[in-house]
């Protein structure tokens, strides 16, 4: 936005218009305040082509149309025009509707709404300044012609990769319901939680936010909060300066600048320090940060979506997670169902898991699960949910004698006490107690890529006792 432009302010709370007309003018622009949006939508038809963005209240009380409606006259008058939403608490449900109706961002009337409006506004330049690039390098784009056309057809294929690869299936009512969530809150610029046992494909969840929403274009950067130790997790994540600490030969930008204008996910978010959620807690507040042994501060415009499958409630009563942290995460909450309160969708699973597995290894093409296989999956209680489904249906499918995959096939855990306990072939209680935590180990190994941090952190284990364990069975990783 530039110096001096004219911005147009519509709330019937005249102390509100006020509070946010002088901060405006401290900023240089020129400020025109109304009462109402009928005055508001009047100025614009008649004078209106300077205007470079409106504050537009929800509510103007009996009697007139509210903003929704007057957001919709706008839009139709001015197309880009931006437009600030000022709500009242307890009204998400419309705000988020405003956004969806093309409103630019919305801000709660409180105590720091002037506050939160020099933060919004920073938003909304940013996002010009995208869409101005946007529009720059779309004019570029058609000037290439038959290079452009090449360069669409690469990029159909790459979004078919990623389609594929966070493809999420699925026949579950309850699955269903929670897309539509994630559809209808794919767009809002604010934090979400999810949560879930692992293995249950919050992931997945964080990444149908990002593609599904304004930010698809935009980076989408993951960490495993778990995987690291505070020091190592906050120079993941803001970044350092050279000669921060020891080893720290250069400076290296951050997680959150990487995202910068994107999606961060933050896994594992229960499993961290309170001094670090509360570095996190003032960088979600004010989208600015120091990396570590710097004093600049970096402003950045980040949507974080955290999950754990921690009970946050019961680690705030503890004294371990910030309550006001937990607040802020939870603007919504995306609760994930384990595996075995969805049985409707383990055969669609093992079909899809089958046939990627198929197209990497084409002499498994012509095997399928037996009745009894897929029966017995279907009686099993999954505790490591999806993941150690598509564990289980990759094994059967390689280790299987016949093109029909049986029972007999799936890992023992999953096949049913009776391999577990047969004395002739599981040896003693502690033989068997042995070959179960052996092959959880593996299998963990094997779905983590090798990776022990990440294993460790799939498990729920401290990467100390996670090792300690690995040794005992003498197994490796990376």
């Amino acid at each position: 936005m530039s110096d001096g432009g004219r911005v147009l302010i519509a709330d019937d709370q005249r102390e509100v218009r006020d509070l946010l007309a002088d901060k405006l003018r401290a900023r240089g622009k020129q400020i025109q305040a109304f009462a109402s949006g009928r005055e508001l939508l009047s100025q614009i038809a008649t004078d209106g082509e300077d205007v470079e963005l409106v504050v537009l209240d929800l509510d103007f009380g009996a009697g007139e149309p509210d903003g929704l409606e007057i957001l919709t006259r706008i839009r139709e008058e001015r197309p880009n025009l931006p437009v600030i939403i000022l709500t009242g608490k307890g009204s998400v449900d419309s705000a988020v509707a405003a956004v969806q109706g093309g409103a630019s961002d919305f801000i709660e009337k409180d105590l720091f709404v002037e506050d939160k409006l020099e933060l919004s506004m920073e938003k909304v330049e940013r996002m010009l300044h995208v869409l101005r690039e946007n529009a720059r390098l779309r004019a570029e784009n058609e000037a290439l012609g038959a290079e452009n056309e090449a360069l669409g057809v690469q990029n159909t294929f790459y979004r078919s990769e990623l389609g594929s690869r966070y493809r999420i299936v699925s026949a579950s009512p309850k699955v269903e319901a929670i897309l539509r969530q994630v559809e209808q809150i794919a767009s809002i610029p604010r934090p979400v939680l999810v949560r879930g046992e692992r293995g249950t494909g919050k992931e997945l969840i964080a990444a149908a936010l990002h593609y599904g929403g304004a930010r698809s274009e935009q980076p989408f950067v993951k960490l495993n909060c778990a995987a690291l130790s505070e020091t190592l997790l906050e120079s993941e994540l803001f970044g350092h300066e050279k000669g921060a600490f020891t080893g720290a030969s250069d400076t290296r930008r951050g997680r959150f600048e990487t995202a910068d204008g994107g999606t961060l996910f933050l896994d594992e978010i229960g499993n961290t320090t309170l001094e670090f959620q509360q570095n996190l807690l003032r960088v979600l507040e004010y989208q600015e940060f120091e990396r570590i042994g710097g004093n600049r501060t970096i402003k950045v415009d980040v949507r974080v979506v955290a999950a754990t499958n921690t009970d946050l409630e019961a680690e705030i009563a503890a004294g371990r997670f910030r309550a006001d942290l937990y607040d802020r995460l939870r603007f919504t909450e995306v609760q994930l169902p384990p595996l075995r309160d969805r049985r409707e969708d383990i055969r669609p699973l093992v079909e899809y898991f089958a046939g990627e597995l198929a197209s990497e290894v084409p002499s498994i093409t012509a095997r399928s699960f037996g009745a009894d296989a897929l029966t017995t999956m279907e009686a099993y209680g999954w505790p490591g949910n999806i993941r150690e489904l598509k564990f289980a249906v990759e094994r059967a499918l390689c280790v299987a004698q016949s093109e029909t995959v049986s029972a007999s096939d799936l890992p023992p855990e999953v096949g049913g006490p009776s391999q577990v306990g047969n004395p002739a072939t599981g040896g003693t209680f502690d033989e068997q107690t042995t070959a179960i935590e052996r092959g959880i180990l593996q299998r963990t190994l094997d779905g983590c890529d090798g990776s022990q941090k990440d294993a460790a952190a799939a498990l729920g284990l401290t990467y100390d006792r996670f090792r300690h364990i690995l040794r005992k069975h003498g197994l490796t990783g990376s």
